[in-house]
């Protein structure tokens, strides 16, 4: 297995979707391996230096992944996306975006809303759709397949948790990958 040497991950999330970052370093032979989405995208063989950064891009996303020495033979690994610390980057993320999983027919489905731009991604492509203004809100039609999905966009009621966006698809409502996993 190619990971033997992995000594990082991270998940990123964008638009069209949650990319895998993985860092593999070789402190023995000073191999510096980085590959998204198991692709690999970076690869240093027999590098003297074990610490310091290694800057790549996929897509339009700029990353650094940077190494420092924290004792006799330990390191510790960060990643920067677009010039932001990983956690500050998902942070903005999860403020900007808002993602569904689901599965229609078989077929696996992540839709994703830009809250700023009010886009919609479905796998990674975007979405043709129509609003349309109703009581208290918007509603935002769109089809998966033959499946009529739409987001509903309302207020909270709550000052501090604000609008909310919700997903049906068929009129049943679909959690989000927030609600789902807690956060």
């Amino acid at each position: 297995m190619y990971m033997n040497d992995r000594v990082a991950s991270w998940n990123v999330p964008l638009r069209t979707q949650i990319h895998k970052i993985d860092f593999e370093h070789g402190t023995t032979t000073g191999k510096r391996v980085i590959r998204v989405d198991g692709v690999e995208v970076l690869r240093r063989d027999w590098m003297f230096q074990l610490v310091g950064k290694e800057v790549f891009k996929f897509g339009t996303t700029q990353c650094a992944i940077n190494v420092e020495a924290i004792g006799n033979f330990a390191y510790e690994y960060s990643l920067t996306v677009n010039g932001k610390a990983y956690n500050t980057f998902r942070e903005e993320q999860s403020k900007k975006l808002q993602s569904w999983e689901m599965t229609i027919y078989g077929h696996d489905w992540r839709i994703v809303l830009d809250k700023d731009s009010m886009e919609i991604w479905a796998n990674g492509n975007i979405i043709k759709k129509e609003a349309e203004f109703v009581d208290n809100g918007t509603e935002t039609h769109f089809e998966l397949g033959t499946t009529q999905c739409k987001i509903v966009t309302k207020s909270s009621g709550n000052r501090k948790i604000g609008i909310i966006h919700e997903l049906y698809a068929d009129d049943k409502l679909i959690p989000s990958v927030s609600e789902k996993r807690g956060f």
